[in-house]
């Protein structure tokens, strides 16, 4: 079974190296907080390059791509 291709797909440029995913959840209007964003990732509803993110405070660099609720973000470098 493939994963259904996303609703929407943002990009989002990071002002520094990286960026916690529950952060950039909450910056992208995914999550109306970080704490929601952290209780997103616990329930199973984010994957980084495709692969389900389990780590709430995971480092995301510019070159990935985080999913959630339909949403694609693509980050770019600075």
């Amino acid at each position: 079974m493939h994963a259904a291709p996303p609703d929407q797909t943002i990009e989002f440029q990071l002002n520094d190296e990286h960026i916690r995913v529950c952060d950039l959840l909450k910056l992208t209007g995914i999550a109306a907080s970080g704490a929601l964003g952290k209780q997103m990732v616990a329930d199973g509803l984010v994957s980084v390059d495709g692969k389900l993110e389990s780590r709430r405070t995971a480092k995301i660099r510019a070159g990935q791509s985080v999913e959630c609720r339909g949403v694609k973000v693509l980050v770019l470098a600075k």
